[in-house]
């Protein structure tokens, strides 16, 4: 007697691997705004495994030209606060950023992952005012590490990855982007 064997169900690195390269680029944008990194990382497909695509993510990142850094960090938005947060706390947050987006021109990037809820706040009011002594060469060094661990994190968990944190950062209009196929 023989049985049929079910197929087994790809995993989303499977399909990130065998999708078409446009298709692979836009999730890719979804982790990091630059078309150099998604192209990058489409074109050195297939990706054995998760930790082989997220070696590849971070060796990209680390390349990034100040072009494609200058497009990764338009791309981003700031995190949402959670919904409880008291108006002073949106008020303290809201000139934070008008001050950094003043002196550095781009908006305000930091990788919540690992952190609980009620300590992103503090901690995005911390490393903003920390970060405006930076001169403008330093701040573009972090805010690129930063977009490092954002793209990480966001691979990390597109791709269904176990054990990952919260996400590091929510557009505070989903609709802009709206949620691609998993890689």
């Amino acid at each position: 007697m023989q049985t049929r064997a079910t197929p087994a169900t790809p995993s989303a690195l499977d399909r990130f691997n065998t999708a078409p390269a446009d298709e692979a680029a836009r999730t890719l944008l979804t982790c990091l705004g630059s078309h150099d990194w998604a192209h990058r990382l489409t074109a050195h497909r297939p990706y054995p495994d998760l930790p082989a695509l997220l070696a590849a993510a971070d060796e990209a990142a680390y390349d990034l030209t100040p072009t494609a850094l200058t497009e990764a960090l338009s791309a981003e938005t700031q995190p949402a606060l959670p919904a409880d947060t008291y108006a002073a706390a949106h008020t303290a947050l809201s000139a934070a950023h008008a001050a950094y987006e003043s002196r550095f021109g781009h908006v305000f990037v930091i990788c919540l992952d690992g952190l609980k809820a009620d300590e992103a706040l503090d901690h995005v009011l911390a490393g903003i005012r920390s970060r405006l002594s930076n001169d403008p060469e330093e701040e573009r060094l972090v805010a690129s590490e930063e977009l490092r661990r954002l793209a990480r994190g966001r691979l990390s968990r597109l791709s269904g990855a176990r054990g990952t944190a919260r996400p590091a950062t929510t557009d505070p209009h989903p609709a802009n982007h709206p949620n691609p196929p998993p890689p």
